[in-house]
């Protein structure tokens, strides 16, 4: 009887069969007035089933190009006003594809809606204009920002945005430029608003980026806050701040990825309290990305230049995959694979404003000309939140086989919580280190090359960066206030001669080294300080 049911529902479905028109047949009237509320409450879930199921939305094939909107692509007209018209009749009608062609399209904000993708032809670009006494980009919303930087805790002030909105996607192989007007810190030019990101979408459900070009986009590339369900993947962006920022994320994929920063992190997760509640970013994955830090705009069609040789920090460029600094919410259930770091600095895992950071694998990863710690994991106390915040803690990290060439040996590699509970359980199995070597004891005695930026510096004061630490006392793995650390595999190359210690060892539990280049088995169950040679 089932089968016949569902027979029935897939006739009535194919002949577009209404109930009322199911009524005016008279064989399918008796059957269905005749049986059980049972199978008359299971026709009906049944039928709407395959309603949904064998349905394919109209609004979804409909394309709405932009110049039938009167937008021109002539690098002259401001064609933003079109493209918004374009995305409102899309709306308007459940959704579709609204096209940018081939073109130079001058822009203010645009802003997404539900259900619309917008896609970006490969020869054309959305180009950010100049604001002028007329007309400008949209204003930040009021939002609070106690707890993060004006950045992060607004998204109306950008090229693209879009909050609060489900099945959004923005692809193509086009280009996004924010060259000179994307601001990296600034609110006005000339005393105009001015946008500050090229995307931002904020509390979304059901984001897909796909292979989209991006170059020069302000202090954000993509700001991704509360987005749920989020795919990323084929972008190519050489940007002159952060390049993806994944805040208060769930469930999302990271894939194929260039993303090149001199000045600021290549890909970073976080947890800020700029939706003004705690929520946590996991069931994250980044894999088979590249990250790097040469000469903004020389890696997007190349020659990947390095004149320049530090960022605003005063620290070697960065370009890095990191988790926070801001911490607020926790970090759950991370995987970073198959990845490569160039020119740049190295993983860096940072809680220090109450985030529980837990269950991080980082796998199958390649560092080359890393200009700082190339594992930095920190659990600190900034503490820059609400109040009521947990002590940061770090538990459960996962790293192995990875590959560094030709790393910066001023600070090592360093693990540092606060006490030995805030982190434990942290594994680096099958790694290869190769590191520059060269420093000697009256430079860590003096720190003769350390940064001054963060050292000692009032206005960075808890600010989770390998240079604040100082030049270490070891060559290789500094690690302090820590519990049930353990290195196995460690091949240890230095290419000038370093007369520091391999490692630094202090206020530790636990600690574990087996198969370490030039050291002795090690089991330490409790100890205070030491060094190992």
């Amino acid at each position: 009887m089932i089968d016949f049911v569902i027979i029935i529902c897939i006739f009535a479905k194919s002949m577009h069969l209404t109930n009322n028109m199911m009524k005016n047949i008279p064989l399918l009237h008796i059957l269905f007035l005749n049986q059980h509320r049972y199978f008359m409450h299971l026709w009906k879930c049944l039928l709407a089933f395959l309603l949904t199921f064998y349905s394919v939305p109209v609004s979804a094939q409909y394309i709405y190009n932009v110049k039938d909107y009167g937008a021109k692509g002539d690098g002259v007209q401001i064609d933003s006003r079109a493209i918004n018209a374009a995305i409102d009749a899309a709306a308007e009608q459940g959704g579709g594809v609204v096209r940018i062609p081939k073109g130079t399209y001058l822009c203010y904000s645009i802003r997404l809606k539900s259900n619309i993708t917008l896609r970006i032809d490969s020869n054309a670009v959305v180009k950010a204009a100049m604001p002028t006494e007329t007309e400008t980009y949209d204003l930040p919303e009021d939002n609070p920002s106690a707890y993060q930087d004006f950045g992060h805790s607004h998204w109306q002030n950008s090229l693209i945005w879009g909050i609060g909105l489900h099945d959004v996607c923005i692809e193509g192989k086009g280009l996004i430029d924010g060259t000179d007007v994307l601001s990296r810190g600034r609110s006005t030019i000339n005393g105009l608003p001015v946008a500050n990101k090229a995307i931002a979408l904020r509390d979304c459900q059901h984001v897909q980026l796909r292979d989209l070009k991006m170059l020069q986009c302000g202090h954000f590339a993509l700001l991704l806050t509360g987005v749920d369900h989020l795919t990323i993947e084929g972008l190519k962006i050489d940007t002159n701040r952060d390049g993806i920022d994944i805040d208060c994320c769930e469930h999302v994929r990271v894939r194929d990825c260039l993303v090149n920063t001199l000045n600021d992190d290549a890909i970073v997760l976080k947890t800020s309290y700029g939706l003004n509640r705690l929520k946590s970013t996991k069931d994250v994955v980044v894999e088979r990305c590249e990250v790097s830090g040469y000469d903004v705009g020389s890696m997007l069609d190349g020659p990947y230049t390095t004149n320049v040789k530090l960022a605003p920090d005063q620290d070697g460029p960065t370009g890095r995959i990191k988790l926070g600094t801001e911490s607020n919410g926790d970090f759950r259930d991370i995987i970073i694979r198959n990845c490569r770091f160039k020119h740049c600095r190295g993983l860096a895992l940072e809680t220090v404003d109450g985030s529980q950071m837990r269950n991080i694998w980082v796998e199958d990863i390649v560092m080359h000309d890393i200009n700082n710690a190339p594992f930095y994991i920190r659990a600190g106390n900034r503490n820059r939140g609400p109040e009521g915040l947990k002590p940061s803690t770090i538990r459960d990290v996962h790293i192995a086989r990875v590959v560094v060439e030709d790393a910066d040996s001023r600070y090592a590699s360093i693990i540092e919580g606060t006490t030995m509970e805030s982190i434990r359980d942290v594994t680096l199995n099958d790694i290869r280190l190769q590191y520059r070597g060269g420093i000697t004891l009256e430079d860590v005695a003096q720190q003769r090359g350390s940064n001054p930026f963060f050292l000692n510096n009032p206005r960075m004061q808890g600010y989770p960066e390998p240079s604040a630490h100082g030049i270490q006392p070891a060559s290789c793995f500094s690690i302090s206030h820590a519990s049930g650390v353990k290195l196995k595999n460690i091949e240890i190359e230095i290419l000038k001669t370093d007369e520091r210690p391999k490692v630094y060892l202090k206020d530790v539990k636990g600690i574990k080294l087996k198969n370490v280049t030039g050291l002795k088995k090690l089991k330490v169950s409790t100890l205070d300080a030491k060094t190992i040679d």
